[in-house]
């Protein structure tokens, strides 16, 4: 553990088993870079379907800082229809198989189903980013164990297509925290040890923009899970609620709301601007370390 310096907040260490290597999550925020190769996502939607482009954008977010790379076929923004396993697996598997000799960092997919989870592992991704929480197919704990790789377990509440029209949970929080719990003990009972679980409270998600601040502020509640925690919060639609922004214009708004997470002590955050996150943490590091270095 380390004690903040702005808050006396520790934020825990954790060893992040990848099956064969380690990445070190809590003395240094690290960031998972986000690439969609779909035509539909909110943010990127469309602009790296070509195989080509996919590649050339993940060798760039790498050698701007991330730590991560997490891959998806399929978009989960509001309102966001499934699409088949077949069509998932033709958009993904490209891309993985000219990164597997060109990429140093680990890849994560971002996948719920089964055989595109397998298609990806086959094709050497280190983590399984599901948004379903091993809670869409049974199968998938198993894989995942099997393959030792890691989990993100995601709180949503519905699915992408209903997720917004739900009635909103009346405590967030302790919702959020219940769920999380039972979602790592469903990975433990799959076989999944928690050195390779990572879990995310689902900004955005089946939550009002008051719940996704109050998520925020109280972020460091999810620490008594004593697992690392991820926050997806690039250019959600809650910061553009509050700031008048539409997507494009959201960057300062997701680096606030960045260093707040930072602060109340999230280890991992999955960022569409890499470069501008890396130098946020950088500083916000060092400041929280009191040190001066942010390592």
């Amino acid at each position: 553990m380390r004690s903040g310096g702005l808050s006396g907040l520790k934020r825990q260490a954790f060893d992040l088993d990848l099956g064969g290597a380690t990445l070190c999550l809590g003395r240094r925020t690290k960031l998972m870079g986000v690439l969609n190769v779909t035509p539909d996502s909110f943010s990127d939607g469309g602009l790296y379907l070509d195989t080509d482009a996919a590649l050339r954008r993940a060798l760039q977010m790498e050698e701007e800082g991330a730590d991560i790379l997490d891959i998806g076929g399929e978009s989960s923004r509001p309102g966001a229809r499934p699409v088949s396993v077949k069509e998932e697996i033709r958009r993904i598997r490209p891309v993985l198989k000219r990164l597997a000799k060109k990429i140093k960092i680990p890849i994560s997919v971002d996948t719920y189903k089964y055989d595109v989870a397998l298609a990806a592992l086959d094709e050497g991704a280190r983590i399984v980013n599901d948004i379903y929480a091993l809670g869409f197919d049974r199968r998938m704990g198993k894989l995942i164990a099997r393959y030792r790789a890691a989990v993100v377990l995601m709180h949503m509440r519905g699915n992408p297509e209903t997720m917004q029209k739900n009635i909103p949970a009346q405590n967030v929080l302790k919702t959020i925290r219940d769920f999380l719990e039972k979602a790592a003990a469903r990975a433990r009972a799959a076989g999944i040890p928690p050195s390779r679980v990572i879990l995310d409270p689902g900004f955005g998600f089946g939550k009002t923009a008051a719940q996704n601040l109050e998520i925020l502020s109280h972020l460091d509640t999810f620490l008594e899970l004593k697992q690392p925690l991820l926050v997806g919060l690039s250019r959600k639609s809650f910061i553009g609620d509050l700031l008048g922004r539409g997507v494009d214009a959201r960057l300062t708004g997701s680096l606030a709301a960045a260093g707040v997470a930072i602060h109340r002590g999230a280890h991992l955050l999955r960022v569409h601007d890499v470069r501008a996150h890396r130098e946020l943490c950088a500083l916000t590091d060092a400041a929280l370390d009191g040190e001066g270095t942010g390592k």
